[in-house]
This record gives C-alpha cells, structure tokens and sequence, in this order.
C-alpha cells in the first residue's frame, strides 16, 4: 500500500514541499518538489480558472472571475472545466495548456 503524500507548509505565502510516495506518476519515491514561484503581479497575465466539478467550485470561479475583471481588468481570466475524476490527477491536456498559454492558475475546491 503507498503511502499518502506529505505536506509540510513552509509559509502562509503558500510555498509548500510534497514528498513524492511510489504512487505519484513521473517521480521517484522520496523526491521533493515545490510550487511553482508566486508572480509580483496579476496585471496582464492570463489566470486559468479551473473548475474541478467539486461542489460549488463553478459558483466560487463566477465570483473570482467578476472580481478579477472589475478591480484587475487587465488580466485574462481563462475558464476551464478540469476532465476526469476531481480526486485524480488525470487531466494532462488542460495541466499542458496552463503550462503553455498562462501564467496563473487557480483550481476552483469548494464544499
């Protein structure tokens, strides 16, 4: 049986550490991988919004991005609905077109 990732939470800021377990696709047992660097600024980048399909994720996007456009107009806030299980990480093409086109991404967890 695997055992569970751990989060250890470096700073309120967000910076995190994952230690990858023998179920975490593409990494060795035991590495260590962060989140990727916070931006200085919003102002014209593009913002993916994904939508998980986890209860009321839709409902908490829909407030961010009228948010975004009337105090940060100059974003491009892009909305996605992530494909596959909610709990999986099985959504690579819309992970690759983040990667590719935006700058920012926020994943719409509600409940």
């Amino acid at each position: 049986m695997a055992k569970p990732n751990r989060v250890e939470v470096l700073s309120p800021e967000g910076c995190r550490t994952v230690v990858a377990d023998e179920g975490t696709a593409g990494r060795e047992p035991g590495s260590l991988w962060t989140m990727a660097p916070r931006l200085d600024d919003l102002r014209g980048k593009t913002v993916y919004l994904v939508d998980t399909g986890f209860g009321g994720s839709g409902k908490f996007l829909d407030e961010m991005q009228a948010w975004l456009a009337e105090h940060l107009p100059t974003v491009v806030a892009v909305r996605r609905r992530k494909t596959g299980h909610v709990f999986r990480d099985d959504t690579k093409d819309l992970w690759a077109e983040i990667k590719e086109r935006g700058q920012a991404a926020v994943l719409g967890v509600a409940g």
